[in-house]
């Protein structure tokens, strides 16, 4: 039996050739510029859309326009003639949102356990890829769905319900004034939950499943239950991430559009009350869009510079905590 050895003269030959002195650079080149194109296509349209929405700002007042809740919008090409108050439908994006989190995040918390924890292991991968399938359903199939089904048949009793029993409560009973019409806030905010669940989960489930095997079974040799240990180990030291997730989530319910242009009522006002009718930005730019005159136009583009804003700023809020959380738990924040 014979070893047989490599002889020097047939070593791979790793030194740089020809082609392989130009491709270094070449790839750096080609990394720089797709990373500045992101910076400059973001530079274009903030400083394209407060060019355009500046008139706007200073006819109607830049405060004014985001605290006022009167929209007349006017029919002129050359001059402003109409009134242009924001608040509707800030609130309206808002409270929407806000409904939306407080359902997603405690069934993607639930969902994201359950796959990772209890699951059988046969059915993990089949349970993922079912809920990431709701992401790739068009928004105004959502639309159509909870409209025509989801509201009247399943949302509209449990907002009677609601009303009934939280209507005269002090304190709290003017967020459930009736009456349960078929469009509101409150279906609105509950279809979005379903479309950011996917998000929210698919990030939650990933940043649970790199929680440390031995801090696991550590915390089971404690006598934990399972209860605790998915509470005080999995959950605590996965909670940068499910900050990061639930921002991701929230980023996407503000900007979404025609599911919620369908489901919210379409009406130029507010109401505090969470089964009122009102509008969401991103939903009154789209439903009025097409027809508006050119001083209307000016006014949408001024409401989608607020958009902006306010997701920058939710976004920023977000990295913010997740950094502190981070610096805190000592985990990696995402």
């Amino acid at each position: 039996m014979s070893i047989t050895s490599t002889s020097p003269d047939r070593r791979p030959d790793l030194r740089p050739t020809g082609s392989g002195r130009w491709a270094d650079p070449l790839f750096r080149a080609i990394a720089l510029a797709a990373g500045v194109s992101v910076l400059l296509v973001l530079g274009l349209m903030i400083g394209s859309t407060a060019r355009d929405a500046w008139p706007v700002f200073d006819y109607q007042g830049f405060v004014s326009f985001f605290t006022s809740s009167e929209w007349n919008a006017g029919s002129s090409r050359g001059e402003f003639t109409g009134v242009y108050g924001a608040f509707a439908f800030i609130y309206g994006t808002l409270i929407s949102s806000a409904i939306a989190i407080a359902i997603a995040l405690p069934l993607a918390l639930a969902i994201s356990l359950y796959i990772n924890r209890i699951a059988p292991k046969r059915f993990r991968q089949a349970l993922s890829y079912t809920v990431e399938l709701l992401a790739a359903i068009p928004s105004v199939v959502y639309g159509l769905w909870g409209l025509l089904f989801f509201s009247p048949v399943v949302l509209q009793p449990i907002s009677r319900v609601l009303i009934g029993t939280f209507g005269n409560v002090p304190l709290i009973g003017w967020l459930f004034e009736g009456p349960a019409r078929n469009v509101n806030y409150f279906i609105a905010g509950n279809v979005l939950a379903i479309m950011i669940l996917p998000i929210i989960t698919a990030i939650a489930r990933e940043v649970m499943a790199q929680t440390p095997e031995d801090q696991i079974q550590a915390a089971y040799g404690m006598g934990a239950t399972d209860w605790e240990v998915m509470r005080r180990v999995i959950i605590k030291r996965s909670f940068p991430g499910i900050v990061g997730a639930t921002m991701l989530g929230l980023g996407r319910a503000l900007g979404e559009t025609i599911a919620v242009a369908m489901l919210i009522g379409g009406q130029q006002r507010w109401g505090a009350s969470l089964f009122f009718s009102g509008q969401s930005m991103a939903g009154h730019i789209a439903s009025t869009f097409q027809d508006a005159a050119p001083e209307t136009v000016d006014a949408l583009i001024a409401v989608g510079v607020g958009l902006f804003v306010i997701t920058v700023i939710v976004n920023v809020l977000a990295r913010l905590l997740v950094w502190r959380i981070g610096r805190v738990a000592g985990d990696a924040a995402l």
